[in-house]
Parts: structure tokens; sequence; C-alpha cells
């Protein structure tokens, strides 16, 4: 992941200490690069202290975020004093960067209330803001309305904000690969491409002819194919797994890495259930899986939505994601669940895997047909999860999003699953059941669904609920 770069303003006023400028701005320079976050601002020589005040400091503001916006993913306000709302809000709108922002109020001391260190920042935010709404740019805000750049709770909000430019810059132009159609079984997974595409989400298709057509193009000897094949085998246990099995899909994968860079595509949906099975012979899980933990989410039965779910999760923490089923209630507790899937969950969310077959489908093509699944239990760990789907009748994209616990609780099943404790679970499961929310859930071992609310209802105008 690469580092994440913020545009620093550092607003001044003044008839307040220019002193607290000053030291403002070398603290919060100071904080960035201790947390790892990269920094763009005014030298002290380009303004006073490296401030903004005048219409004149803003336009060499502006004209070095411009310059600089390729490496800009957000913008950071920091009022050391009250600092000047226009010039504040006149460097924004000219550097025209469309990132989210966030703005800093730096608190008072009770002892140092005299002329000589009063800010006044808890005023000088509400007047940026004010200023900004008026501008039509959205902006976010610290948890508490005032608070010191060297804090741990600053640190929290930096990292929360660095999700959130995560989030909306790694959902510009971004590319999905639909590989084959949807199952007819499936009704729940439709999707309306028109409407991710007013979002800058493009899908790219791919039938699986094309696919099977190009592995029987393959020799069994191809150098792509042994290095795949090795692949797996260190990705997985595969002790159990028949030999031409394992070499079916080390060809499948093969053909659909190819295709994923040749297409520079950002993550996979790809048809199942049961076509593969009865036509080629393996589950494509293990794949899956491996995609997802390299950081190129994959979900299955051509769940491009769900997709989505796994990649705002993944730009969200930085980690790998998974696609689950919303599956069984877990004994008589309202507020734990059983999720599960075949499964292509990343191997990291295991205490221990391996691989196996998918005991569900073989019931039907019969066992050796079914041979790729990654089977395990989820470790405990705290998780976020995140669903979108396409409203066609309202012409939006619709997300609910919250965060939970895998639990050690007991369960003896099959597959990849794990025992989930969310607050006041039965409230959304009503809100699911009631929105018409697809089975399929994203999961992230990871908090952060107060920025991807953030970042989604804010900065993208869709629909969000936060479930808590």
């Amino acid at each position: 992941m690469k580092k994440t770069t913020f545009g620093i303003i550092v607003g001044n006023r003044g008839f307040f200490p220019d002193h607290l400028a000053k030291s403002g701005r070398k603290n919060i320079l100071n904080v960035l690069k201790k947390n790892g976050f990269g920094s763009v601002a005014l030298s002290m020589q380009d303004t006073k202290y490296g401030a903004v005040e005048t219409f004149a400091d803003a336009k060499k503001c502006a004209a070095l975020f411009a310059k600089k916006a390729d490496d800009i993913d957000g913008i950071i306000v920091a009022l050391p004093n009250f600092g000047d709302e226009r010039g504040v809000a006149e460097t924004i709108k000219r550097a025209g960067l469309n990132v989210p922002i966030l703005i800093q109020a730096e608190p008072d001391v009770a002892g140092k209330m005299t002329i000589a260190n009063r800010r006044d920042s808890f005023c000088g935010k509400i007047s940026a803001c004010n200023n900004l709404r008026q501008a039509g740019i959205p902006y976010t805000l610290t948890k508490s309305h005032t608070v010191k750049v060297t804090s741990a709770e600053f640190k929290k909000d930096l990292d929360d904000f660095g999700s959130v430019c995560r989030v909306v810059g790694g959902l510009r132009n971004v590319r999905f690969g639909a590989i084959g159609a949807r199952p007819a079984a499936f009704n729940t997974v439709r999707y309306s491409e028109k409407i991710l595409e007013l979002s800058g989400i493009a899908v790219e298709t791919l039938d699986l002819s094309e696919v099977i057509g190009k592995i029987d193009l393959l020799s069994d000897n191809d150098r792509a194919v042994k290095a795949k094949l090795n692949a797996v085998r260190k990705y997985v246990p595969t002790k159990s797994i028949p030999a031409d099995a394992l070499l079916k899909i080390a060809k499948f994968g093969c053909v659909i890495d190819r295709w994923v860079r040749e297409n520079e595509i950002n993550g996979t949906a790809i048809q199942c259930w049961t076509s593969l099975e009865e036509f080629f012979g393996i589950v494509p899980c293990t794949l899956m899986s491996m995609m997802s933990e390299a950081l190129v989410p994959s979900a299955c039965e051509v769940d491009i939505t769900g997709l989505l779910g796994m990649y705002i999760l993944q730009l969200a923490s930085g980690t790998p994601s998974a696609i689950m089923d919303w599956n069984n209630n877990y004994a008589d507790d309202p507020n734990k669940c059983v999720l599960f899937h075949c499964s292509n969950l990343p191997v990291s969310f295991f205490n221990k895997a391996r691989m196996d077959y998918q005991e569900i489908i073989a019931s039907t093509v019969g066992k050796e047909n079914t041979y790729g699944t990654v089977v395990g239990r989820v470790a405990a760990n705290k998780a976020t999860f995140c669903r979108t789907t396409t409203d066609d009748a309202a012409g939006a994209i619709s997300v609910y999003t919250g965060e939970g616990q895998f639990t050690n609780d007991k369960l003896d099943t099959f597959g990849g699953y794990g025992v989930m404790r969310i607050p006041n679970l039965q409230v959304l499961l009503q809100y699911i059941c009631r929105m018409g929310f697809e089975h399929h859930i994203a999961i992230n071992m990871c908090q952060k669904a107060d920025a991807i609310a953030e970042a989604l209802d804010n900065y993208m105008g869709w629909e969000v609920y936060r479930h808590r």
C-alpha cells in the first residue's frame, strides 16, 4: 500500500499570536511523519511561518497543491489559532483537487488565555466549516471539536481520515472483472453496471468459454502452469487433493492471472455454481483466496457489488477481505450468528486451513469435480462488515456497514466458517431483509466502519446505514 499523503493548510489570522501558527505547522508535520504519512505544505519562506492568511497566501498554497495533485490523497486544515476562513476556502477552491478534507482545531489551555497565547481555534473552526459549506465543499470533522495534534485521539482521527482518503481515491476509475455469467439460481446478485459506472466503477467481462478455451491451449509442462502449481502448493496444504485436480486449478489460475494483468483489473467475481464443477471439474475457491490474500479481491457467483464491498474494506484497512454468507443463527443468542462459505476466504483469516472439496455441490456433481476449497475456522478477531448494492428503482448505490467480533464459541461444521457477535444483530437483520440486500457480506479483520461510512456518504454521495 502506497504512503498516504496530505496537503496541509495551516491557518493563521493576523491579530492572533503568530507564534502559534509557527509551532502548529511544526507539530502537524512532525505528527504526520511519525505516523507514516506524507505531506505537502508551504515552506517557511513561501509565506509567513508557512501558513495561509491572505489571498496571496491562498493562491501560493493552491498552486503548490495543484502542482502536487497526483501525490495528494487528502487535505488537512490545521487551525493552531482562529485562522482565516476565507484563506482556507480560497485555497481549496483554487487547488481543485476534489479530495477529502479534515478540519482540526487546537484546544486552548485554561491557564493560557491571555492575548499572548489565546487561540480561539474553537470558534475559528466553525467559521472555516461555514465557508466550506457555502462553497458546497464536503469536509470531515475530528471526533472532538478541538483536539491536540500530538494526542492519541488525533492519531486515531488521522488513521481514520487516511482510510477515508484511500476509499474515495481508490474508487476512482476502478476496474472489476466479471468472469462468467450470473448463475441462474442467484437472482440475488443482480446489479446495474450503469449505476456503478456513474460512480467511476467499470466492469469488464470475460466468458467462461474463453477461459476454458485458453486452458485447452496450455500444456501440462508450460512454465507458467508449473509456477502456478508450486504457488498453490505453498499457499495451502494440498495433501489429500488428486494431482489432476491441482493441475486444472493451476491452469485456470494462469489464464485468470494473465487476463487480470493485461486488463489492469482490481478485483474479480467468478461464476462457479455449478458450471465450473460440471464442465471443468474444479471449484475456483483456492485461486480466489490467493487473489484476495494478494489484495486483488475475488467474490463468488459474479457478485460484483459484493466484490465492491470487499474492495472498499481493503482500501480502508490495507488488508485482505473475504466474502461470506449470513448463514445461520447461533444457538439462542440473538446477537450471534454463523458466517460461512465454501470457502474462498484468504488464509490469513484462519488459525489453520487446508484445501478440500465442496461438500454441498459434491452431492450433485460428484466429489471428484469439486476439489479446490480452502476450509477451516475463522480465527477470533475484531472485524468490519460491508455490503453494497445497486438500487435500480432509486438509481443509487446503497450500503450498510458495521463492526463485530469473531468468537471462539464451539461450532462443528464444514467449509470456511466462524461465529460472529454483532451488537443489536436482530435490528441489522431486519434492516437487511426490509431493504432487500443480498445474502453475501464482505468481511475484513479491521475496525473501519466509521471511516467507510464517512467516505461513502459524505464524499461518494451513496445511501449509507452505519449499524451500531
